[in-house]
C-alpha cells in the first residue's frame, strides 16, 4: 500500500488543499514537508505524538520531515482553540522547552544522514524589521478575511488582541521561508490549523507564484467527539516525570471499547490486517486489543523494557486486585507532607486532596460514598466508608501507604 492510502486507511487525513496533487507528490516523489511545534510547555503531549506518528509514516516512505520549533511564534501564542490569550512566556522558558522537545522528538524521528531537519523559527522571526515586514508580508493579509477564519472568529466575542492577530502572519511567513530555503512543498497540522495553513499557501502563491500544499490530520477524539489525552491530572504527557509510564499505559488500557480500533490505527505501526483482526474482538476478548494498544503506544514513548514492566504490573493488579511489595515501587507516587497530620492522624478527605489523588473534597466525598477508596493494610485493602475516617500515620510503612482509587488505579502516597 502506498503512503497516502496508508494514512487515509488509518483515518489520519482530515483535509487536503488538492487531494490528487498531494497523493501524487507523496506516492510518486520524495518531498520535504513540515509541521510546527510551539514549545509552550516543557514536554510534548499525546496530541504531539499523533502528529509525530504521521511524520514517521512519511519518513518511512522516503519523505523528509522538517520539524519546526516555534521559538518565535511561541512568543505570541496561537489563538486557535483558545477562549483567552495564552500565557506569555519568556525567551528563557521557550529555549528550555525547545531543549526538552528536541530530546523527546529524537525518539520518533530519525535525524541521521539528513533524513530529517530540525529548525527554530526564531532564527528568522527574531530579526525582522517591523516596518519592512508589514510592507512586504502584512500587505497580503486582508483583515476581513483573517477575522472570518475559524481560529479568530470564535475569539471575537471574548476578545482578540492585535498581538494575537499576528500569529497567522508569522506562521504563513514560516512556510514561505521553508519553501525558499528547503523547497518545502507541504505543510501538515492538526485540523485546527486549517486557516493558518491556507494563509501560508496563499502568501507563497502571491509572493513566489508557486504552488504549495496543505494537509491536516484528524485530532485524536473519542467516538463522542471528545478530545483524548486528558486525565484527572491534566494532559497525557510524554515525559515520564509528568505522566508516569504506568499511568500512561493504564490510560490506553482503560479506554472505551469503541475507541480501540481508531487508536490502534492512528497511534501504532501495527499492520492494518492485524488491527482489523483486533477490531473484530468483542466482549472480554476486547481486552486483548486494549493490552496490545497500551503496550505498543507505551513502547514507542517509553521504550520496550518500560512497556514490559508496566504491562506486567497492570496484569498483576487486574488478576490479583492487589499490589505486592516487590512491584509497588513502579506505582505512581504522590507526596504528602507530615505537617498535614494532627496528633498523628489525618482525615481521609484531606489526605486525598493534599496528595493530589483528588482535585477537591467534593470529589473525595463522592468517591468515598461510592466505595471507591481503599488503603492497603497487611496485604489486604480496607475500604473507606466515611468522609470522617482518620488515617493514622502508623499505617505508613517505610513512610509509604498505597491507596486504591476505583477498581484499577493504585497510588503510593509517600510522606515527606
Amino acid at each position: 500500500m502506498k503512503v497516502y492510502e496508508e494514512l487515509k486507511e488509518r483515518g489520519l487525513i482530515a483535509q487536503t488543499t488538492d487531494e490528487d496533487k498531494i497523493r501524487s507528490l507523496l506516492n510518486e516523489r520524495k518531498i520535504k514537508f513540515y509541521i510546527g511545534f510551539d514549545p509552550t510547555a516543557n514536554s510534548l503531549h499525546i496530541g504531539h505524538f499523533a502528529q509525530m506518528i504521521v511524520m514517521a509514516h512519511l519518513q518511512k516512505f522516503g519523505h523528509t520531515p522538517i520539524v519546526l520549533f516555534g521559538g518565535g511564534t511561541a512568543m505570541v501564542g496561537d489563538p486557535s482553540g483558545k477562549t483567552g490569550m495564552r500565557k506569555m512566556l519568556t525567551k528563557e522558558q521557550i529555549d528550555y522547552n525547545i531543549f526538552c522537545f528536541e530530546k523527546q522528538m529524537s525518539k520518533f524521528i530519525s535525524f541521521d544522514d539528513d533524513k530529517a531537519i530540525m529548525i527554530n523559527n526564531a532564527s528568522w522571526l527574531w530579526h525582522l524589521n517591523y516596518i519592512d515586514f508589514l510592507r512586504k508580508i502584512g500587505i497580503h493579509f486582508p483583515v476581513n478575511r483573517m477575522l472570518a477564519a475559524e481560529c479568530y472568529k470564535q475569539r471575537l466575542e471574548t476578545g482578540l488582541s492585535f498581538f494575537e492577530i499576528n500569529y497567522m502572519i508569522m506562521q504563513s511567513y514560516d512556510f514561505l521561508v521553508l519553501s525558499d530555503k528547503y523547497n518545502c512543498q507541504l505543510e501538515l497540522g492538526g485540523n485546527d490549523q486549517w486557516s493558518n495553513i491556507l494563509a501560508g499557501i496563499d502568501l507563497i502563491r502571491k509572493k513566489r507564484q508557486k504552488e504549495v500544499y496543505g494537509m491536516t490530520f484528524n485530532l485524536l477524539t473519542t467516538n463522542e467527539g471528545k478530545k483524548m489525552g486528558k486525565t484527572e491530572n491534566g494532559a497525557l504527557w510524554l515525559d515520564p516525570n509528568k505522566t508516569s509510564p504506568f499511568d500512561f499505559y493504564q490510560y490506553w488500557r482503560n479506554i472505551k471499547d469503541d475507541d480501540v480500533s481508531k487508536c490502534l490505527k492512528m497511534l501504532t505501526f501495527l499492520s492494518l490486517d492485524e488491527i482489523n483482526r483486533l477490531s473484530k474482538l468483542q466482549g472480554n476478548q476486547i481486552n486483548e486489543a486494549k493490552e496490545i494498544l497500551a503496550f505498543e503506544v507505551t513502547k514507542l514513548v517509553h521504550g520496550k523494557n518500560e512497556a514490559k514492566k508496566v504491562a506486567e504490573l497492570a496484569k498483576t493488579i487486574f488478576i490479583n486486585d492487589t499490589v505486592s511489595s516487590d512491584i509497588s515501587g513502579n506505582i505512581p507516587t504522590n507526596i504528602l507532607y507530615k505537617s498535614y497530620f494532627k496528633n498523628g492522624k489525618i482525615f481521609i478527605s484531606d489526605l486525598l486532596v493534599f496528595s493530589n489523588i483528588t482535585n477537591s473534597k467534593s470529589e473525595a466525598r463522592r468517591l468515598i460514598e461510592q466505595g471507591g477508596i481503599s488503603f492497603r493494610k497487611d496485604n489486604t485493602y480496607v475500604k473507606i466508608d466515611s468522609i470522617n475516617y482518620e488515617i493514622d500515620i502508623s499505617l505508613f510503612i517505610n513512610d509509604s501507604l498505597i491507596i486504591k482509587k476505583g477498581k484499577k488505579t493504585f497510588i503510593k502516597v509517600r510522606l515527606k
